[in-house]
C-alpha cells in the first residue's frame, strides 16, 4: 500500500486513540471503571499502529484515483476493527460480529445498533458510539476531498472554485473541513444546552446531528425532546447536516461567486416545497414541529423522530432519505441536485427529439454552470448502480427470513446510512437476533452506501475491463 494511504488511515488510528484517552479521563472522573481496561487497549493499540503507520519509506510513484479509492474502502473495513476493541473488551459479553457491526454502523453513520436498551449501558460506552459517529463524519468529509476528482466538474467548482488538487490545497482543505465540523458541532451543543437539554445528552446528539448518524444517548429521543420548542430547534439543528458544510464559511467570508452557493439554493426551495407538500397532505395527523422533525431528519438521512403517526407518510419519508442532501455534507442519498440535472437533461433531451429546431439551454436555472453530457451519464450511473444494490440487497436479505416489506425498507435505509425509526416502521427493529450472514451484508452494504456507489464502479472497471 503506497506510503500516503497509510499515512491517511494512520492519522484516523491517532485519532481513534485520542478517542480512547478522553474516554479514560471521562471514566476517571466519574468514577465509571467497569470498561475503563477496554480504552486502555484501545489506546495503545490504536496509537501503537498509527504510529506505526507513519514509517513506511517515501514513495515516489503518483497515487492513482484507483489506489485513492481503496485507501477510503480499506479506511472503512480497517478503522472500525480499532472502534470495536471497547465493545469486544465490555463488560457487556458482546461477540467480536456484533462489535464489529455495531461500529461499522457507528463509522458509516448509520445508526444500526445491537444494544435493544441504552440504558442498561455505561455511559462511556454511549459517549464511545457517539465519538464513534463523530469520527466517521469527519472520515467521509476528508473522503470527498481524495476522491473530488472523479466527481461531476459542476460540483468541484462549487466546492472550492475550481479546486487544485496538489498537497498543499488538499493539507488546506482537510484543515479547514475540521475547523469547520468542529466549530459546528461545538454550536449544536451549545444550542442543545441553552435550550434544556442536559449536558452529556447535548454533546452526544450533538456529534450524532453533524455526522448525520443515528445513535441516541437514551432510548427513545422523545424522552429528551419533549416540547415542540426542542422540536423545532433539533430540526434547525440537523440542516446543517443536510446543506453544505461550506455554507457557513461561504457566508461569513461574503463569497459573490453564484457557484459558492448554488447547490444549497436548490436545496432551499426543495426544503420548501417538501414541507409545503407533507404539511398539506399529513397536517391533521401530526403538529407542525413534528412534521418539520421527521422531514429534516429524512432529508438528512438521519433517521430518528419523536412519536407520532407516519403511516400515511412514511413511503415520503422513505424517498426523502432516497434523496438525500448536499453533495458536500455528511449527508448520504444520491443528492438533490444530480437528481434535478438528470430529470433536466432528460426533459431537454426530449424536446430536442419532438423539436430538432428548438434551441434549449444546458444548464441550470440561476446559474452559469453548464452540465455536460458525461456529467449526466455519471448521474444516471449511480441511480442504476443504487437500483441493482437495492435490489440484490433487498433479495439477500428476503432470502435470510426477512419478510419482504422489511426487507425492502432496511435496504433503503442502510445504503443510505439512516437509523430505523417508528418513520419507517422499524423502530422496533433487533439487530442483535439477525443471522449472521445478515449482519455480514449489512456491513457491507453500509460500506458501499458510504463510498460513492459510483466509486465501486470504477474498481469494477478497473479489474475487469482494462486487463
Amino acid at each position: 500500500m503506497p506510503r500516503f494511504s497509510l499515512l491517511f488511515i494512520g492519522v484516523f488510528s491517532i485519532s481513534i486513540s485520542l478517542m480512547s484517552f478522553l474516554n479514560i479521563i471521562y471514566s476517571y472522573y466519574f468514577n465509571l471503571y467497569l470498561n475503563l481496561d477496554s480504552y486502555v487497549y484501545s489506546l495503545f493499540i490504536s496509537l501503537f499502529l498509527g504510529i506505526l503507520f507513519q514509517f513506511k519509506k517515501k514513495d515516489k510513484i503518483k497515487i492513482t484515483i484507483y489506489q485513492k479509492i481503496v485507501t477510503v474502502i480499506t479506511g472503512y473495513l480497517f478503522l472500525p476493527i480499532l472502534i470495536s476493541i471497547p465493545y469486544y473488551l465490555s463488560i457487556y459479553n458482546i461477540s467480536f460480529l456484533d462489535s464489529y457491526f455495531e461500529s461499522i454502523s457507528g463509522f458509516t453513520s448509520t445508526g444500526f445498533s445491537i444494544f435493544s436498551n441504552i440504558k442498561h449501558l455505561d455511559e462511556s460506552i454511549i459517549l464511545w458510539r457517539s465519538s464513534s459517529q463523530w469520527l466517521g463524519g469527519l472520515y467521509f468529509l476528508f473522503s470527498i476531498i481524495l476522491l473530488i476528482d472523479i466527481f461531476d466538474i459542476n460540483l468541484k467548482k462549487s466546492l472550492t472554485n475550481f479546486l487544485s488538487l496538489n498537497i498543499a490545497e488538499s493539507l488546506k482543505q482537510y484543515s479547514k473541513i475540521f475547523i469547520l465540523y468542529t466549530s459546528l458541532t461545538f454550536l449544536i451543543f451549545l444550542i442543545l444546552n441553552i435550550f434544556g437539554l442536559r449536558v452529556f445528552d447535548a454533546f452526544n446528539l450533538s456529534m450524532t446531528v453533524i455526522s448525520s448518524g443515528g445513535f441516541l444517548p437514551v432510548n427513545n429521543l422523545s424522552e429528551i425532546i419533549n416540547t415542540n420548542t426542542k422540536e423545532i430547534i433539533l430540526s434547525l439543528l440537523m440542516l446543517l447536516s443536510f446543506f453544505s458544510l461550506y455554507l457557513s464559511y461561504n457566508l461569513v467570508t461574503i463569497k459573490k461567486n453564484i457557484n459558492f452557493y448554488q447547490e444549497d439554493f436548490y436545496l432551499l426551495i426543495y426544503l420548501f416545497c417538501i414541507i409545503s407538500i407533507i404539511y398539506y397532505l399529513d397536517g391533521f395527523n401530526n403538529n407542525f414541529s413534528s412534521l418539520l422533525l421527521s422531514i429534516t431528519s429524512s432529508i438528512s438521512n438521519i433517521g430518528f423522530s419523536t412519536d407520532g403517526a407516519y403511516e400515511n407518510i412514511s413511503f415520503v419519508l422513505l424517498i426523502l432519505t432516497i434523496i438525500g442532501g448536499s453533495f458536500f455534507s455528511t449527508s448520504s442519498g444520491l443528492r438533490f441536485v444530480k437528481l434535478y440535472s438528470l430529470f433536466v437533461f432528460s426533459i431537454n433531451e426530449l424536446i430536442s427529439h419532438a423539436k430538432p429546431k428548438h434551441v434549449y439551454i444546458t444548464k441550470l436555472k440561476f446559474s452559469n454552470s453548464k452540465f455536460e453530457v458525461a456529467e449526466v451519464n455519471k448521474f444516471f450511473l449511480t441511480v442504476l448502480i443504487f437500483l441493482i444494490s437495492l435490489t440484490l440487497l433487498s433479495f439477500l436479505l428476503s432470502m435470510s427470513g426477512l419478510n419482504f416489506e422489511n426487507s425492502f425498507k432496511l435496504s433503503i435505509l442502510t445504503l443510505m446510512n439512516t437509523v430505523n425509526s417508528n418513520m419507517y416502521s422499524l423502530d422496533v427493529f433487533n439487530f442483535q437476533d439477525l443471522h449472521y450472514q445478515s449482519k455480514y451484508l449489512l456491513i457491507f452494504f453500509m460500506i458501499i452506501g458510504r463510498v460513492e456507489l459510483l466509486t465501486i464502479f470504477i474498481i469494477f472497471k478497473k479489474f475487469f475491463f482494462n486487463n
